[in-house]
């Protein structure tokens, strides 16, 4: 079996940026993300979300594509959303953010993913870090 460790900061946002991320559903959609990525055997560092997009820290293997792991937990994750919360429709926008990082820089990515809130809050965001479009 071959060594690697291929770390990824991704971030998505909802269709429309829309506020769709509630604390009713926030629960819901983490889990889901983190449900998919294990059937990926993708481990998941951290993840996060506020109510317009999500940020994830993860270690995907060189065998699954990184575009294949978006597509298949944003699916999932909107599909669970959407039978778990019918009235509510839920939607992410298509794209995505992707940066590649290395395990020194993995306490810095996991501090800033599980700050999210604070650091919206506070306007101490990384521009390079919320980039979802070039």
């Amino acid at each position: 079996m071959p060594y690697w460790v291929c770390y990824y900061h991704v971030v998505w946002a909802t269709k429309a940026r829309a506020a769709l991320i509630t604390p009713q559903n926030a629960r819901v959609v983490l889990e889901a993300i983190e449900q998919q990525s294990v059937k990926l055997k993708s481990p998941i560092m951290t993840l996060n979300a506020v109510m317009d997009h999500v940020h994830v820290a993860v270690c995907i293997p060189p065998s699954v594509a990184v575009s294949q792991w978006v597509s298949k937990v944003k699916g999932f994750s909107s599909r669970t959303v959407n039978e778990t919360y019918p009235d509510t429709p839920f939607q992410w926008q298509e794209g995505y953010g992707v940066l590649t990082f290395g395990t020194k820089n993995l306490p810095f990515v996991k501090a800033y993913i599980e700050n999210q809130k604070e650091h919206h809050h506070n306007q101490t965001l990384y521009a390079h870090l919320e980039q979802i479009e070039k």
